[in-house]
């Protein structure tokens, strides 16, 4: 299995590139089910989830043509509605070709999804909203089959719909299953992220009459159809932020090129307190420090607040920042798996429910550890970057989900880095 072998103590210094965001990516390839003509992606990433959803929407009859970032999908043939467990447990964003079958075809049976171990992520409120737009559902030997073969022109009906939690993949399948329905939807309690306003301003070049995309009220007008369209992935928040913190760690200067400060605010004012120092422009970010890092306590909360996906790499610069610092997760009950890996480089973080407590130490020390989700794979990754020696993660199929070409990037920073076998 591969792993990752970092040697700490390098400053990362010059210019990186930010990918497209997997977040953004995976919803709009599902939603290339509900276009009746091809849609054509740029900046897509190569990740190993964005794969697993090519390869889902292949096996459904979904025809790809992939040139580096550029991803042309044709759904005019599709001939099966169904995704499989085998290739659903791998991850949960396979729920997300539900609402497109639904809406387009009257049909789906999509198996129970699997994905990061960070805590129950349930599918109910997906199920609810269908069933509120006329569904019927049942779940049955592990999938959710679904049908609207008994409705007015086997078409699911608008509804106005409260979710109980706010849900980004639920909120994402909804408004794609509504885009096609017989009248108005109204989500509320809808997800913020910038993803989510990313899938709606791809579903309206498709031909969807969405508003209200980026705030918790989204109005979805059904139409007839969709068609093709030209549309280019949002940059990804989260691999930006994960670079700001590294530059901030090593006490170098790294300049991000197709980064938006505007999606990150909360990360940003969160470096600043931290004693980094944060300039921008409309299309980079810029990221400088001497290495002598503030604790910041971190409250995690649905965008536009503090990301959980950047819950991890914030302990990780905590750990060896000075002063004490509390971090409380409030979206996942299960996303402190990293804190055990860290502190077998020397991090002094205790956990009490939902909240750590992170006292900074004047170094860490290079060990052998294991990732064991994608966002706790980054921590160990930064944490590594300033350990002293060496530092081996086990493990990184993990990273290879959510970071384009990591170890590349790193060393064009100046980052000590290699994978091995």
């Amino acid at each position: 299995m591969e792993k990752l072998i970092i040697e700490g103590g390098a400053k990362l210094n010059g210019e990186v590139r930010i990918s497209g965001a997997k977040n953004a990516a995976l919803p709009i390839l599902c939603a290339g089910l509900l276009a009746e003509t091809p849609l054509v992606l740029t900046s897509v990433p190569a990740l190993k989830d964005v794969a697993s959803t090519i390869k889902l929407l292949d096996t459904m009859g979904v025809k790809v043509l992939q040139e580096a970032d550029k991803v042309t999908l044709d759904a005019s043939e599709v001939g099966s509605f169904e995704a499989t467990y085998d290739m659903v447990k791998t991850m949960r964003a396979s729920i997300l070709v539900l609402g497109p079958l639904l809406a387009r075809f009257g049909s789906a049976r999509v198996s129970l999804p699997g994905g990061c171990a960070i805590g129950s992520r349930p599918v109910d409120l997906h199920i609810k909203g269908l069933q509120a737009m006329g569904a019927a559902i049942h779940i049955t030997h592990g999938y959710i089959q679904a049908s609207t073969l008994h409705l007015p022109n086997r078409r699911l009906q608008g509804a106005r719909y409260y979710m109980d939690m706010v849900t980004v993949t639920g909120t994402e399948n909804l408004m794609m299953a509504a885009a096609l329905a017989d009248g108005t939807t109204i989500l509320e309690n809808a997800a913020k992220e910038p993803e989510v306003v990313d899938l709606a301003e791809c579903l309206n070049k498709m031909g969807a009459k969405i508003s209200g995309a980026g705030t918790d009220v989204i109005t979805i007008e059904g139409v007839e159809k969709l068609s093709g369209a030209n549309h280019n992935i949002v940059c990804d928040r989260i691999e930006a932020g994960t670079y700001m913190v590294a530059a901030a760690m090593t006490g170098g200067k790294v300049k991000l090129l197709n980064a938006r400060a505007d999606l990150l605010d909360a990360v940003v004012e969160k470096l600043r307190d931290a004693g980094a120092t944060v300039t921008h422009d409309d299309n980079s970010i810029t990221v400088e420090s001497n290495g002598k890092l503030k604790a910041v306590n971190i409250r995690t909360a649905p965008h536009p607040a503090f990301p959980t996906d950047m819950q991890a790499q914030f302990m990780a610069l905590n750990s060896v920042a000075e002063g004490v610092a509390k971090v409380t997760e409030t979206i996942f009950e299960n996303r402190f798996m990293h804190v055990q890996e860290m502190q077998r480089l020397g991090a002094d973080i205790s956990i009490d429910g939902n909240t750590a407590l992170v006292k900074g130490v004047e170094f860490l020390d290079g060990a052998t550890v294991m990732a064991t989700d994608l966002r706790a794979s980054a921590s160990l990754v930064l944490s590594g970057l300033v350990a002293r020696g060496e530092t081996v993660i086990e493990r990184i199929y993990h990273l290879d989900r959510g970071y384009e070409y990591l170890e590349e990037k790193l060393t064009q920073l100046g980052a000590k880095v290699r994978r091995s076998h």
